[in-house]
């Protein structure tokens, strides 16, 4: 599985054929430059010095100095253009991951762990850009100068080529045992990156919960057993290479004593020259080499085969939420909403969140939903604009199941201030206009003062070019929220929902912010739902009447 995970990204190398072709010229003509070089050594050892012609040897001087510029030259090419398709290969991969991430439904990260994400996103990644760049290069180079010098060594000496060549097979089959039982091992070590990046993650965004309960110690301590586990999966992998390659060297030695035995008594038996012996036993390296960086590339292909196999897993993740075949857009939205027998259970859980929900709203309504926590308040309006299915019974807007609407149009069209405030790293400006970034600045203030942020705006020393921190530090939660509410006012919504979007606000401002809404639904053709707790979180000006009351929770709802 790990090795058809790197097939996938190996068959992505045709996008950038003109670099490969680029990188493959390079490496034969450096193969050649190491194939000339030792004939260079028997010319001028036989013909120049054995003849004691200094011409020869001077020849043979600048000849091999001209192969060694070519050498550098060629060397740098390849390894330069294999860079970029490392590069290349890296940045389709994380520009694929993203969008994918971007594109899968909330289901897929209620049960995915952020850490494990960032993992395949950046370690896992790199990974596949080392093998790539190095790993890849290393192999081809090898096959191709192996190939080459099989040949010439049968050429030259086919009785001491098959000696030397008895090695190949030996080091293809220790090779093919370390691949087929470490495997795991080297996804095992990706895993424990990814529960190291979780430790660390958790405690950088809640550092102030450790120190509030003074658990410093504590988390340490479970930062460094954790750090201690990927310690020990990291060395059972360096145990593996241990057990391998001590004996390819081995072997290695053992082959160039028994070139140098062999060829050495053919020398002296007028069989061989010494020229030819010199320039067979660099060929020899030419052997040898090529089975030491297969070697040492063997870690670097089985991570990145087990780091492709992760990636894999977040490319190939199903999307469950998804446009329907001739899914309509929704333009024209009146605001019918109509909840017929709903039953959802969030995926993997085996207990229903709602069971039988029936309701249904005018246009131009405030519905309030109350209920305790745990009641299932959010998952309603969850299923509104489709962040998950009904597991039966359907959802209408204006008379048409939301699954029949286009995702983006449907999306467009609601509204949402979610329970739990997030912002964007950013300006103040760039957070209220993030649904709408080409929202002028007349614009920005208006919904700024409807959600009672704008004086405190303008007072900042930057206004609205304020700095906002990582998650919006520096900022209270109520200032939070209220940037929140801005920013969803400024959307082009017919479906406003508000899940406990004022808890962080005080009652006062609060009353006003309800007041202010109260007002702009009075202008716009708007249906609303207010999500709370309490009743007295929902209390505001309008008539009582023009209310549809869920309950005061969802189980009192389903009985009547």
């Amino acid at each position: 599985m790990q090795l058809q995970s790197l097939n996938r990204v190996l068959a992505n190398l045709r996008r950038y054929w003109l670099i490969g072709l680029g990188a493959s010229l390079s490496l034969l003509l450096l193969t050649t430059a190491n194939a000339i070089t030792p004939q260079l050594f028997r010319w001028g050892i036989d013909r120049g010095i054995a003849d004691r012609n200094l011409d020869v040897v001077m020849q043979v001087a600048i000849a091999m100095v001209l192969v060694a510029i070519g050498r550098g030259v060629f060397n740098f090419g390849q390894s330069f253009w294999a860079e970029q398709l490392g590069q290349n290969i890296a940045y389709d991969l994380r520009n694929r991951i993203f969008k994918k991430l971007e594109n899968l439904s909330f289901s897929y990260h209620d049960r995915t762990q952020t850490s494990q994400l960032l993992t395949r996103m950046t370690s896992d990644v790199e990974q596949i850009r080392t093998f790539i760049g190095t790993g890849l290069l290393q192999v081809v180079s090898s096959i191709v100068t192996l190939a080459t010098t099989t040949v010439i060594l049968l050429i030259m000496n086919w009785q001491l080529a098959l000696v030397s060549l008895m090695l190949v097979p030996i080091a293809a089959y220790i090779l093919f045992q370390f691949f087929t039982r470490n495997q795991v091992l080297f996804g095992q070590a990706q895993e424990k990156l990814g529960d190291l990046n979780a430790v660390l993650q958790e405690n950088l965004l809640g550092i102030r919960v450790v120190k509030a309960f003074v658990r410093e110690q504590t988390e340490i301590d479970r930062y460094t057993r954790s750090n201690d586990e990927l310690v020990q999966v990291s060395m059972k992998t360096i145990a593996a290479i241990r057990n391998a390659f001590p004996y390819i060297f081995l072997l290695s030695n053992l082959i160039t004593l028994a070139v140098v035995g062999y060829g050495g008594a053919q020398v002296i038996g007028g069989d061989f020259s010494i020229g030819e012996l010199v320039a067979f036993n660099s060929y020899l390296l030419f052997i040898l080499q090529p089975i030491l960086l297969v070697g040492f590339a063997a870690p670097v292909i089985a991570q990145a085969a087990a780091s492709a196999e992760r990636v894999y897993e977040v490319v190939d993740a199903e999307i469950e939420i998804r446009d329907r075949p001739n899914a309509v857009s929704l333009n024209d939205c009146i605001g019918r909403i109509t909840f017929e027998n709903v039953h959802f259970r969030y995926p993997g859980s085996s207990t229903e969140a709602l069971k039988g929900i029936s309701f249904e709203t005018r246009p131009n309504e405030l519905i309030a939903v109350l209920g305790m926590t745990g009641s299932g308040k959010s998952t309603i309006m969850n299923l509104l604009p489709r962040f998950y299915d009904v597991t039966s019974g359907s959802i209408r807007i204006d008379g048409t199941d939301v699954r029949d609407f286009q995702l983006a149009s449907l999306r467009s069209k609601i509204g949402i201030v979610f329970q739990e405030t997030t912002l964007f790293s950013g300006t103040l400006h760039d957070n209220i206009a993030y649904a709408k970034p080409d929202a002028s600045i007349e614009e920005i203030i208006e919904v700024a003062k409807t959600a009672q942020i704008h004086d405190f705006i303008a007072g900042l020393p930057e206004g609205y070019s304020t700095i906002v921190g990582e998650r919006g530090l520096g900022l209270s939660g109520g200032q939070k929220q209220r940037i929140a509410i801005a920013r969803t006012l400024l959307t082009n919504y017919r479906i406003l929902i508000l899940d406990d979007s004022t808890s962080a606000i005080d009652a006062k401002t609060a009353s006003q912010i309800q007041a202010a809404l109260d007002d702009l639904m009075r202008q716009k053709t708007c249906t609303s739902f207010v999500i709370a707790q309490r009743i007295s979180t929902i209390k505001n000006p309008i008539e009582f009447s023009s209310w549809i009351k869920v309950g005061l929770s969802l189980k009192e709802h389903m009985k009547s």
